[in-house]
């Protein structure tokens, strides 16, 4: 199911599909839910995005900014 709706939001969106680590957003998004708060899981991934688009986007600048963000919601206090 996440796999057909992944294809059909960045066929949709203009996204290459190969650079969605579904998982590692799916982590980021457990742990900002369960560390902060649940309505945190949807903000994060957002913010993520928006982060990785102002690096420049691509997997490399996702990947980094959702260790990061994964990284300071572990840790959040």
């Amino acid at each position: 199911m996440i796999e057909e709706w992944v294809q059909a939001l960045c066929q949709a969106l203009g996204v290459p599909p190969d650079d969605v680590d579904v998982t590692a957003l799916l982590d980021l998004a457990r742990d900002a839910a369960h560390s902060i708060d649940r309505t945190a899981a949807p903000v994060t991934t957002f913010v993520v995005g928006y982060a990785a688009a102002q690096r420049g986007g691509g997997t490399e600048a996702v990947g980094a900014a959702t260790t990061e963000a994964a990284a300071l919601a572990r840790n959040w206090t």
